[in-house]
């Protein structure tokens, strides 16, 4: 009897769609599609469960004769080798005992990187006598390279690779699962909106599509840009993030394509353009509605044939670059005023990933907040904490400058604070003035209200705004508020 084990993960049973409602078969239906196997078992994690289910209701369609067993993991850690291990070398005893004379097969294409190494280490260790499989990316795949690479580590020629390849080298075939990618970065949140968006990343990864990234200042563009970068097979020191709003429109060609010496006046010496820095990985341009008209038609032929000139060059050369873009602007509108290429941005728009603002996500503000917190926390002698209170405001507020305003208000706010508990009113949040009447941002009076509980809470804010503004120079701070310095050492004192 032929056994495959395998973890469930994001891509199982079928990997999003690039363009309109395609789907590609995951790991799990590719290795069953073409390994013949008589019994599948499962292992689920609490963060898999659904994958798990629509997995085995795939398989009752396409694969009616095997024989399907699920196990649920305890593993809220699906990072924890300790765990993984514990729980794969119980299971495996149990398995073992039911089908003793069975052929097993592990994959190390499902689940987390931890998971991955866990059946090397268990089959290695001939704890589990087994041979690895992995199914590789689709670039990876030729006549010679077949989609299912498989490695005996249990025979008694350790190491023999089927495929002729060194395991270290299936192993890097094996992309990374995104959810890990993601924790790496820092890209925190499990709102719907926010998973699809990264779920279209890490499917688009893999291709040579260029991706359109579309959000609000702060929403995160350039890290869901190096989330997309880490998960492409390509080097991860092969990424090159442009911000196209901050160079000056006559030096913007000479920038991205470089030049030669003497090519225009101050041309000292050659220059090479971030293309040729990016050649062979990903080159982000972050603000793309800035870009020149005449920068645009030069990008578009290089989307088109991967081929740049640099100025003063006799002739052009080819670059293998993979194109991120992003903007805050609506591209739509600058079509139509005429400052922005329409071919070039459907071009670009082969892969568009749209970012949702915080004030849309607000189940994810109380998980930032505390990532934000850990990691103020682990640069500081004293930890601190957010009361309920706290977290609450945080959640009610608009964000306007979404989750770089968010963390920006918790750093100052945690570093100003001297208390190891901050509570509400301890939160140095300067919202952006609505209009010229500042009576316009009082709350309206309702049973409950309390002027007192309201005017201390407003004068707190105002003193820690004031020492925030005068770096912590107590004079300054009471100068700015013209109140007497002793008024601003006893407000210290009794934050104490």
């Amino acid at each position: 009897m032929k056994v495959l084990l395998t973890f469930t993960g994001f891509h199982d049973p079928y990997g999003v769609g690039l363009v309109g409602n395609d789907e590609q078969a995951g790991p799990i239906l590719s290795l069953v599609r073409e390994g013949d196997f008589d019994k599948l078992i499962i292992f689920s994690t609490p963060n898999t469960e659904k994958n798990t289910s629509a997995t085995q209701e795939a398989l009752r369609i396409s694969a009616p004769s095997l024989i399907i067993e699920r196990r649920d993991l305890p593993l809220d850690d699906p990072t924890d080798y300790t765990a993984i291990l514990r729980e794969l070398r119980n299971h495996f005893r149990e398995i073992c005992d039911e089908t003793p004379q069975a052929d097993y097969f592990v994959s190390v294409t499902s689940g987390t990187p931890q998971m991955h190494a866990c059946w090397v280490l268990l089959a290695a260790s001939g704890e589990i006598p087994a041979r690895i499989l992995n199914v590789r990316p689709t670039r990876f795949i030729s006549k010679d390279r077949p989609l299912i690479a498989e490695t005996n580590l249990a025979s008694s020629e350790f190491p023999t690779v089927r495929t002729h390849l060194r395991l270290s080298e299936q192993l890097e075939d094996a992309p990374p699962d995104f959810d890990t990618v993601a924790q790496e970065l820092g890209i925190v949140g499990d709102h719907p909106e926010m998973r699809r968006a990264l779920e279209i990343g890490a499917t688009l990864a893999p291709t040579e599509a260029p991706i359109l990234i579309l959000g609000e200042t702060g929403t995160g563009k350039e890290l869901f840009a190096r989330f997309v970068h880490s998960l492409s097979g390509r080097p991860r020191e092969k990424f090159v993030p442009l911000n196209c709003g901050a160079i000056p429109g006559e030096l913007v060609e000479s920038v991205l394509f470089g030049h030669k010496k003497g090519s225009f006046t101050g041309a000292a010496s050659d220059q090479i353009g971030k293309f040729d820095q990016a050649d062979g990985g990903t080159l982000f341009l972050d603000e793309l509605g800035e870009l020149p008209s005449e920068t645009q038609t030069k990008l578009l032929r290089v989307l088109q044939d991967g081929m740049i000139e640099p100025l003063g060059a006799k002739r052009p050369h080819k670059v293998d670059v993979r194109i991120v873009a992003a903007t805050n602007q609506n591209l739509s509108k600058a079509i139509k005023r005429g400052s922005f290429r329409e071919d070039l941005f459907f071009r670009l728009n082969l892969g568009e990933i749209v970012l949702p603002p915080l004030r849309e996500r607000r189940s994810d503000i109380p998980k930032i907040a505390l990532h934000v917190l850990d990691a103020v926390n682990r640069r500081q002698k004293r930890p601190k904490r957010l009361s309920q209170d706290a977290l609450a405001r945080l959640q009610n507020q608009r964000w306007a400058g979404n989750v770089r305003d968010l963390q920006n208000v918790l750093e100052r706010s945690l570093l100003l604070c001297k208390k190891d508990v901050l509570a509400a009113d301890d939160l140095i949040i300067s919202e952006p003035a609505r209009g010229g009447d500042p009576l316009s941002v009082l709350p309206e009076p309702q049973p409950g209200f309390s002027l007192d509980e309201y005017l201390s809470s407003t004068r707190k804010q105002l003193l820690l705004r004031a020492l925030e503004i005068a770096k912590n120079n107590q004079s300054e701070a009471a100068r700015l508020l013209n109140i007497s310095p002793q008024a601003v050492n006893k407000f210290l004192r009794e934050q104490q």
